[in-house]
């Protein structure tokens, strides 16, 4: 009985040990995907950040969010070499004056940033060029993102999780 219950003891810390290690990775694992990357071009960099913000901001839902990210990427990207047309098309998302309009807007905004990106150094991580068909009336429309996971800003909630990736750039 003595060695039925010593035996029972050491599976259950095995068990528990091993449930622990395999947690940790899971962890490990998300961290890892969610990490924003770094760019050589710190101006460039910061630019991003404020385009993820205003993609954040669509896939929530939230015009004031969004208003306010692309106004902050406008100011950002007078810093960035190269970035006219991202500016114009920022500037676009950023009078729009409904949250439908700063979509449509986002679409070219989106195109021109994922050229400006893809012609950066990026120093570490990467991310993602992501693509949902049903886009603008079915036309189509790409966004970047940080991670694989999809987070649609044409649709938010609607249709939180439509898209695909096409491309990893790093």
């Amino acid at each position: 009985m003595k060695k039925t219950m010593i035996m029972l003891c050491l599976a259950l810390v095995s068990w528990g040990a091993n449930a622990q290690h395999d947690h940790a990775a899971h962890g490990a694992q998300t961290s890892s995907q969610t990490m924003e990357p770094m760019f050589k071009d710190k101006a460039l960099g910061s630019s991003y950040t404020h385009y993820i913000h205003l993609k954040n901001a669509l896939v929530a839902s939230d015009f004031q969010q969004a208003k306010s990210a692309s106004e902050s990427l406008v100011k950002a990207l007078h810093n960035v070499k190269g970035s006219d047309k991202v500016h114009i098309e920022a500037a676009k998302v950023a009078q729009a004056g409904s949250l439908e309009n700063q979509r449509k807007a986002f679409t070219a905004l989106s195109n021109e940033m994922a050229t400006l990106v893809k012609g950066a150094d990026i120093s570490m991580g990467e991310l993602y060029l992501e693509y949902c068909p049903m886009a603008n009336g079915n036309t189509g429309g790409y966004w970047l993102s940080n991670e694989k996971d999809i987070r649609n800003p044409y649709f938010g909630d609607k249709m939180l999780k439509c898209g695909s990736v096409k491309e990893t750039i790093n």
